[in-house]
């Protein structure tokens, strides 16, 4: 039974695209971050649009009883502090949507690197919520892959297949307008813990209308299309994987995912959930046995331990292998390489809004 305005707005959120499932810890949380007044107003904002898609605040204000500027004081305070996103409308004019999961909620606790008590106390909150039975129900919800493993540029073999500028990091970062970088909310909110890892910590990019919104509300800086090269570089060297949107055109952001602390890897590498129904693999790992002399250099690099040394060479568990060909990164003869698929429909879809589009349309019909 809904008792109060932040169960209510919990109950709501269930109806985001990219939903979150209705929990007590979820109340819990909007209730310790949120007043009344501004979980009145979150509450008006849609559910039924795609991430970073703002409404206007004349559409807010309608279902709002509350002066003009008020309500737009609310609004900015809360954007600020990132629980809705601030952005222009298709005609231009200011507009405010829910943030969505993956898209600032609840990753706005960790974007600025801050190891404060706050903080602390959101990433308890944060794993309170976030327990196997929600991600479960997330992807029972959901058929179509959010996200997508981009493989290292250096692994595909191009003399077997084209390869298309939106699956290298390279051709996203060039199609970018605007590039920001964060702190990796994983390792972050595993650090304030007591747990995680020593990998590169600044390393998640946001591309364009997400880029402009993190660095005008401050959660992370603005970078040029060379720093953001260096970060993929930097990454890779660290031996973190690469995943965006799982689009075409019009993505919006890139994180670099280590086996250790990310909601996704750490998992397959645990064998806890199926690769397939994490992320989009358009790329498995594969060894040319003649070349491979069984140094064993891929398997310590491998995040979700998908390889093992058999009779001296290489051996790569096609049911566990993510396809990011940090293998190849590794290999001193370059017998590891990624090869395209033949078992995923190829290519994803076009742009962010097709993807969204579907993936709000699944919620909304189950």
């Amino acid at each position: 039974m809904i008792k109060d305005v932040f169960q209510a707005l919990a109950l709501h959120l269930t109806g985001l695209g990219m939903t979150l499932p209705y929990r007590e810890e979820m109340a819990n949380l909007l209730r310790e971050n949120l007043s009344q007044v501004e979980a009145e107003i979150a509450l008006a904002l849609p559910t039924g649009v795609i991430p970073l898609q703002p409404v206007p605040v004349d559409d807010i204000a309608e279902d709002i009883d509350l002066p003009r500027e008020t309500l737009v004081a609310v609004l900015e305070g809360m954007a600020r502090r990132g629980f809705v996103f601030s952005g222009l409308t298709k005609d231009g004019r200011k507009g405010y949507a829910l943030v969505q999961r993956g898209f600032g909620f609840p990753q706005t606790f960790y974007w600025k690197g801050e190891r404060t008590p706050y903080a602390k106390k959101m990433a308890e909150m944060v794993s309170d919520y976030y327990r196997r039975q929600v991600l479960d129900e997330i992807q029972q919800k959901v058929k179509t892959k959010e996200y997508r493993y981009i493989p290292v540029s250096t692994a595909v073999a191009v003399t077997q297949q084209g390869v298309y500028d939106y699956e290298a990091m390279a051709g996203v970062i060039r199609r970018a307008k605007s590039i920001a970088v964060c702190h990796c909310p994983c390792r972050m909110r595993a650090q304030l813990m007591g747990k995680g890892c020593d990998h590169l910590m600044e390393a998640c990019l946001k591309f364009d209308d997400m880029a402009d919104f993190v660095i005008e509300r401050g959660f992370g800086r603005e970078i040029t299309k060379a720093e953001a090269l260096d970060i993929i570089r930097k990454a890779e060297e660290d031996g973190l994987v690469h995943f965006v949107d799982n689009a075409q055109g019009e993505v919006k952001h890139t994180c670099s995912c280590c086996g250790c602390c990310c909601w996704n890897l750490n998992p397959i590498r645990r064998r806890k959930v199926p690769r397939d129904t994490m992320i989009a693999t358009y790329f498995i790992g594969k060894v040319d046995e003649a070349m491979c002399n069984g140094c064993g250099d891929c398997v310590a690099v491998c995040p979700v331990n998908a390889i093992t040394i058999k009779d001296m060479v290489a051996v790569i568990d096609q049911q566990w292998c993510v396809g990011c060909g940090l293998c190849n990164t590794r290999c001193t003869v370059k017998a590891t390489q990624v090869v395209r698929r033949a078992d995923v429909p190829s290519p994803p879809p076009p742009n962010f809004r097709t993807l969204h589009q579907a993936i709000l349309s699944e919620v909304q019909h189950k």
